[in-house]
């Protein structure tokens, strides 16, 4: 499988490295305005096809992966349609906000076979929520192969297209908002006399062993919480003094504006 990236930038640059450095069989080509941004990415893995025109790479493509900014999506496309089959190859965006049916009426041809995916910044690690939604010309094994690419990068739901406003909240935004929590609960341990990296270290790995135990019990967080919120202890003292500064409403209401 070939994949061509349109955009090197944040998003394409992290997708083309995870992709190098991941477990499955794959040709990447990266195509990019910027020549620094390619040098960078040919130094980092040789075996990246790399260039400045973006028709060269799409040519013998199976999927083709737009990475640019929203408003750049359509002249993109436009521009690379003569070089595009779309009678074999795969329109994969992960543009915000620009939906299946805009690509579509861009490619002109109705029989495309368009995809959305919202990853978010772990990607590069491979630890990505990717959310994906096709259209209805995509086949199954087109489904299970858009999302091999982006399980190898983490893990991928495929969803409604009327749900990728949502998804991108909880977990392109999520990201933005978990690192909020992190940076705050650093600041509360220097309050209370710990240096801040060590308060950094020591939430980081209270936040790993919160996620592997609610992977590994398959519990409701609420079953978890009881366990540590023993009556008139210092767990409940705590949450409840959150709560009433407004901590759960607080991330409803980001969750929401975000979207």
């Amino acid at each position: 499988m070939k994949i061509a990236i349109i955009g090197a930038g944040n998003m394409g640059g992290a997708i083309a490295r995870g992709l190098a450095h991941s477990n499955i069989d794959v040709k990447i080509a990266v195509a990019d305005l910027a020549q620094d941004k390619l040098d960078e990415l040919k130094a980092e893995y040789a075996t990246i096809e790399v260039s400045t025109d973006s028709k060269v790479i799409v040519t013998d493509a199976d999927v083709v992966l737009v990475a640019v900014k929203p408003w750049l999506v359509e002249p993109v496309l436009k521009g690379v349609l003569p070089s595009l089959d779309l009678s074999r190859q795969i329109i994969l965006s992960i543009a915000a906000g620009v939906d299946i049916a805009a690509i579509t009426s861009w490619l002109g041809d109705e029989k495309a076979v368009v995809f959305r995916a919202i990853p978010n910044t772990a990607i590069s690690i491979h630890q990505s929520m990717t959310f994906v939604s096709h259209n209805a010309n995509a086949t199954a094994q087109q489904v299970t192969q858009v999302g091999t690419i982006f399980n190898a990068l983490g893990k991928a739901a495929v969803i409604e297209e009327r749900l990728m406003g949502a998804a991108t909240s909880l977990c392109s935004c999520g990201i933005a908002f978990a690192m909020r929590y992190v940076r705050a609960a650093t600041e509360g341990g220097v309050e209370l006399g710990i240096y801040p990296n060590d308060a950094k270290q020591y939430v980081l790995q209270t936040l790993r062993g919160a996620v592997e135990l609610l992977e590994a019990t398959g519990n409701n967080p609420e079953v978890e919480i009881d366990k540590v919120t023993t009556p008139g202890g210092i767990t409940i003292k705590g949450l409840n003094a959150m709560e009433a500064h407004g901590f759960t409403n607080s991330v409803i209401v980001g969750l929401k504006a975000s979207k």
